[in-house]
């Protein structure tokens, strides 16, 4: 089997396990993910096979939603990559980014392998701008989170335990992650994604605030 039938076959696949999930993490978050990996990988150079499967498959056991996600993730990748025969260096590989991939409260990246922090950047990207304010308060919902409380700070997390763990309120999430982002971007094509995409955030939150406090 070529690459190329390899990753439609892995397409077809995803999009009807992802096809109705309703957190943000669903088959479209996935297909932007994969298509900005693809982008960075084109022009920053590397491996763009390793870069799709990895991309395709960063969410397979995420670990908000499934305990003990790493194991899973193991199992679910080594299971799928075998039978669409893709060779075993590979997949250790792809479980290796897949591994490493997630944010998990920012503490300390331990991606080594450049096509990762490709799929890295273009999930972060996906946690900024328009997208990510919807994905965020979509999460937030689907969690119970309030939507806001001033009195609620933010939480400087000190484990990725405390990070996945701890709900407060969804406006909370920007200044734990998605307002962290844009100086964690690994790449020079992702941090020139990221800046707008930041920009807009800010630029939403200020006008959240003057809304609340009846200014606006």
């Amino acid at each position: 089997m070529d690459n190329s039938h390899i990753i439609s076959e892995l397409v077809n696949l995803l999009k009807a396990e992802f096809a109705n999930e309703s957190t943000g993490h669903d088959w479209f978050h996935i297909e932007r993910v994969w298509k900005n990996a693809r982008h960075i990988c084109e022009q920053e150079g590397g491996n763009l096979f390793l870069t799709e499967l990895s991309a395709l498959l960063h969410d397979i056991a995420d670990h908000k939603f499934v305990e003990n996600a790493d194991k899973v993730a193991d199992e679910r990748i080594q299971q799928i990559l075998e039978s669409l025969q893709v060779e075993q260096n590979t997949i250790e590989q792809v479980k290796d980014i897949v591994k490493h991939s997630s944010f998990k409260g920012g503490l300390e990246n331990k991606m080594k392998i450049k096509e990762g922090f490709y799929v890295q950047d273009a999930d972060r990207l996906d946690a900024i701008g328009a997208i990510g304010i919807a994905r965020t308060f979509a999460y937030g919902g689907k969690a119970g989170n309030l939507l806001y409380h001033p009195d609620i700070k933010p939480t400087n997390f000190k484990s990725a335990e405390e990070y996945r763990t701890k709900r407060t309120h969804t406006i909370n999430h920007f200044y734990e992650k998605l307002l962290l982002l844009k100086d964690k971007m690994n790449t020079n094509t992702g941090k020139k994604m990221a800046q707008e995409r930041h920009d807009f955030m800010l630029g939403f939150l200020d006008q959240f605030y003057q809304e609340w406090n009846a200014l606006s």
